[in-house]
């Protein structure tokens, strides 16, 4: 009898199983704008760390869920742009950090918490998922977050390759791999 009942409870618990998520399973790009034909710079970071819990539904395990971004890991596969977007954009208002936390997840948007330079703004993000990753978007203004100071400095510090113009919005995007056990 005993047997039964264990048996029972693991083939239960493989049926019903936790979504989880780890730092491995996010990627977080950007695109950022130039010139006044609205050139985009692509680029993401590579050091990331990503708090989550562990859930029966991938919205329950998203909602809480933490990311803390080091800015000076930025990668747009230039290692001299990589270092003038350090110095003369993050460094500028020493903003080393961006951290993002997961408010709301509704059927095919969710409202993010983004924080950088010591200011909070709610983001609503754009999503699609399919089995094995979830894709969001969302848009925010540097001015909302008081960066119109490293705005400046990387626009003179590009000046010529952005032809004296350099755009105040960020597109910025995540895909999450998802596991098995995330419906």
């Amino acid at each position: 009898m005993k047997k039964i009942l264990l048996s029972t409870l693991i083939a239960g618990s493989a049926l019903f199983g936790q979504c989880t998520l780890d730092s491995q399973d996010i990627k977080v790009g950007w695109t950022a704008y130039k010139t006044y034909a609205k050139a985009g710079v692509k680029g993401s970071f590579d050091t990331i760390k990503l708090d989550a819990k562990s859930a029966d539904t991938l919205a329950t395990t998203l909602k809480g869920t933490t990311v803390h971004i080091t800015t000076a890991s930025v990668n747009t596969g230039h290692t001299q742009r990589d270092a003038t977007l350090v110095k003369s954009f993050f460094e500028v208002q020493n903003v080393d950090a961006i951290k993002a936390k997961v408010l709301s997840v509704n059927e095919k948007s969710m409202d993010i918490e983004i924080e950088m330079n010591g200011v909070k703004r709610t983001i609503p993000f754009a999503y699609t998922k399919d089995e094995k990753e979830l894709h969001a978007q969302g848009v925010i203004d540097l001015n909302d977050f008081h960066m119109l100071l490293s705005l400046g400095a990387i626009n003179k510090a590009c000046y010529d390759l952005h032809a004296g113009k350099t755009w105040q919005d960020v597109a910025l995007s995540f895909t999450l791999k998802l596991d098995s056990g995330c419906n």
